[in-house]
């Protein structure tokens, strides 16, 4: 198995539990549930917009299995695609609390590895 495509799941693994984490640690900030569950958090919480927010959630999921499987080329894309979707998610998606920061800085180092060894390692001899 080439390790650069190891890595590149190994890395959406972390950054898929780090988006888990923020919103698990989120719901546990005092008040959030409540806002969530009387509606009152600040926009509407319909089906649509779960849906999109699956949608979202489910594209680092994805990845981790098609870093493995992909040509290098249609990982590069796919990659691409992904890391912008993701990086619009957790800046647009978040909290402004210090947990959320630290995770979305987390996500977004993390998503900063994986492009750059999508385009300077994937398809390389591997060190």
């Amino acid at each position: 198995m080439d390790i650069t495509r190891v890595k590149l799941s190994a890395l959406w693994t972390v950054v898929m539990f780090n988006i888990a984490f923020a919103d698990i640690v989120g719901f546990i900030h005092p008040g959030t549930l409540e806002k969530i569950i009387d509606g009152s958090f600040g926009f509407p919480v319909t089906p649509g917009l779960l849906l999109v927010f699956s949608i979202f959630i489910e594209i680092p999921l994805v990845m981790i299995f098609l870093c493995l499987v992909l040509s290098d080329r249609s990982s590069r894309l796919l990659n691409t695609l992904a890391l912008i979707l993701t990086t619009l998610f957790v800046v647009g998606g978040g909290s402004a609390t210090y947990s959320y920061f630290f995770f979305a800085t987390i996500e977004i180092v993390c998503m900063l590895a994986i492009m750059w060894f999508v385009w300077k390692r994937l398809g390389k001899l591997n060190a």
